[in-house]
């Protein structure tokens, strides 16, 4: 029926009709909030509508021509003025707007003429959004913290204004490419970012389990220190040992996706034993919490993530990152799969992304796909161990608990080796 009803009106009367029908979309929201306030409101399902129809013609008359629509663009917002002027001059608080909702009204107009019905239609629906949402928007002003702003615009910085200067191609003798080197500094801060978000939305919510899981997102090393240095004053072996075996757990999950993300061919090799620890780990780790504890009752959170987007971090990331595709060449060169394999064990001592990434880079094309992966393997069953010898330090049967675990997992981790080694 409806498909009749357009065959039947000509083109510009389906034009009117969908400037009507959007502008008194805006309308009726104006008109709802001047029911709920006794201030002065500008506008409404009239007013609206026939700011619409005004942009409309103007096109309509100027044959699209910019200047004309311009024109009349400044004549309306000059009428709008006057409406914010008096409110300005009136005792109640002035606000914009409702003034502003209508210059978009007046622009849906002429974008509707031009034939733009996807623009003008996400042009209205996201202005009543934000007009409807004022309460929930300026609620979020609230509880987002300063600093948080921040932190997000680092992002951005990182992102959007560093990333695409930087030159895409391949330099020097080790094909170093200044692009890729940055958008795995991005990856890596995108994937630390989003954790810490969860982390900071959730905060004071749930107990040491979500503290991992969101945890080992962000870094399983640093949430593994943390879990350790808290079971030194609470006595919950089974609890947070199997938190820290949870975090390591999610740590596979994550490398999955980095990897993934610059390797695909690497991905694909790793991935079936990469997603079996993860599963394994997480869920044994979570029956593991779950087995009782001479001590009860809930274990709040207290640790608050620190901000993984600091510029110098970045920089000390991408310098670390450049390194270690060089170092793995070398080592193949002049020390051979050992080499590489014993670079792999040394750097699971620390944090292991900047290998791991820095061979997502070399696998492939400096060393061979299946050296790559075997390697990758060996840093992730380091970084267990070591992790296992940070938590020993912790209270004697949560150290213990924690030790085993982490060791059990990295000779699980350790096992895909004899498939790659055929």
């Amino acid at each position: 029926m409806f498909f009749n009803v357009y065959q039947w009106l000509p083109p510009e009367g389906v034009k009117i009709l969908l400037v009507l029908f959007l502008s008194f979309l805006v309308g009726l929201e104006r008109e709802e909030h001047k029911a709920t306030t006794e201030a002065y409101a500008f506008g409404g399902v009239r007013t609206f509508p026939l700011i619409g129809l005004i942009g409309y013609t103007m096109a309509v008359l100027s044959g699209g021509q910019m200047v004309p629509v311009t024109v009349g663009f400044v004549v309306v917002a000059g009428f709008l003025l006057l409406s914010y002027w008096y409110k300005l001059v009136s005792p109640q608080a002035a606000g914009v707007t409702s003034e502003i909702s209508a210059l978009a009204t007046y622009l849906v107009g002429a974008l509707v003429y031009g034939g733009h019905f996807w623009i003008a239609t996400t042009l209205i629906v996201a202005s009543v959004l934000l007009l409807q949402l004022k309460a929930a928007l300026e609620g979020l002003t609230k509880r987002v913290a300063p600093e948080e702003i921040l932190t997000f615009a680092k992002f951005l910085l990182l992102t959007a204004v560093i990333l695409p200067i930087l030159p895409n191609n391949e330099l020097g003798t080790y094909r170093i490419n200044p692009f890729k080197t940055w958008l795995v500094v991005v990856a890596v801060s995108a994937v630390s970012y989003g954790s810490y978000v969860l982390q900071r939305l959730t905060k004071e919510q749930g107990g040491v389990v979500l503290s991992a899981v969101l945890g080992g997102a962000y870094s399983s090393t640093v949430t593994t220190v943390v879990l350790a240095r808290r079971a030194s004053h609470e006595y919950r072996p089974h609890l947070f040992s199997g938190g820290i075996l949870m975090a390591s757990g999610i740590m596979y999950a994550r490398l999955v996706i980095l990897v993934g993300i610059f390797n695909r061919d690497l991905m694909i090799m790793l991935a079936p034993s990469f997603i079996v620890l993860a599963g394994l780990a997480t869920g044994a780790g979570w029956l593991w919490s779950r087995l009782p504890d001479p001590s009860r009752g809930p274990v709040k959170r207290e640790y608050e993530p620190k901000n993984p987007l600091e510029l110098r971090a970045a920089l000390l990331f991408a310098a670390f990152f450049v390194h270690l595709q060089v170092a793995p060449r070398l080592a193949a060169i002049h020390l051979g799969r050992a080499g590489v394999y014993s670079l792999a064990v040394i750097m699971g001592v620390s944090d292991v992304d900047p290998f791991i990434m820095g061979m997502t880079q070399a696998a492939g094309k400096l060393t061979p796909m299946q050296v790559g992966a075997a390697s990758i393997l060996i840093a992730a069953a380091s970084n267990n161990i070591v992790k296992g010898i940070y938590a020993y330090g912790s209270r004697r049967q949560t150290g213990i608990r924690s030790l085993c675990l982490l060791v059990g997992l990295a000779i699980l981790g350790l096992g895909p080796l004899l498939w790659l080694a055929r």
